[in-house]
């Protein structure tokens, strides 16, 4: 390995962003390799700056240590560091509405009312608002008038519990076979293409808003084939009704 790709621990908590005591701590816990020797002074490369990224991308998430290190575990020793960046890239959020971090007062200020704790449940079941480990509040704004508009019109807690249980059973199968087939069959491509990691982020930025379109669109035809088979069903049971009477 030529010289000039080898960093400096200063060199790499710059490149990282991390303190040079959390990067030791990390490498002490087998998050990161070892750093490589040369002589008395040990220097990191790009394979250790992909796995620091993705520890800190992992924290940004909400990750505790014990999952870093369980998901960490589950990327082979010898990845490389564009395989890393592909974790990195899929962990991030979907939504361009980065949710604002606000005090219960200051959404109670924001909403204009003093939320109950039902309100905040619903909030919190709808996708909304809910509360983090800092005791804020993490709100998504453009979502907000609409979750006030379902308070406005009652809408049950125990529905908007229901509906996220349901959402987020589905959503995990669907994430996961959308992340099977990007690594089976789209990231070899760009791989052995050479294609660099931002190549990678850019196909990936361009496919949510296609995908969240594609499951607007499917779930819309769902419901509605849905609402034919229920109609369907009204009207032959009401043909054997008639033609029990008769």
């Amino acid at each position: 390995m030529a010289d000039d790709e080898l960093l400096t621990l200063d060199e790499l908590t710059a490149r990282v962003g991390m303190s040079v005591r959390n990067v030791r701590f990390y490498t002490t816990k087998g998050l990161v390799p070892p750093p490589i020797r040369r002589g008395r002074s040990g220097y990191y490369v790009a394979d250790h700056v992909a796995r620091l990224e993705l520890v800190r991308e992992l924290q940004q998430h909400g990750f505790t240590l014990s999952a870093i290190e369980r998901y960490l575990v589950a990327i082979p020793a010898d990845a490389t560091p564009e395989d890393i960046a592909l974790h990195r890239t899929m962990l991030a959020p979907w939504q361009a509405d980065a949710p604002a971090e606000l005090t219960r007062a200051e959404l109670d200020l924001r909403t204009g009312r003093t939320l109950s704790d039902g309100d905040l449940a619903t909030l919190a079941a709808l996708g909304i608002a809910f509360r983090n480990k800092r005791g804020r509040y993490e709100v998504s704004m453009s979502q907000l008038p609409v979750g006030l508009g379902l308070l406005d019109l009652g809408f049950p807690t125990e529905a908007a519990i229901a509906a996220a249980d349901v959402y987020a059973a589905h959503g995990r199968q669907l994430a996961q076979e959308l992340n099977e087939l990007f690594r089976t069959m789209v990231w070899p491509v760009y791989r052995d293409a050479g294609a660099a990691p931002e190549r990678i982020q850019e196909v990936v930025e361009r496919l949510k808003p296609l995908s969240i379109a594609s499951l607007v669109s499917a779930y819309e035809a769902a419901m509605d084939e849905t609402k034919r088979e229920r109609i369907a069903e009204r009207a032959r049971r009401a043909s054997g009704t008639e033609g029990a009477e008769a």
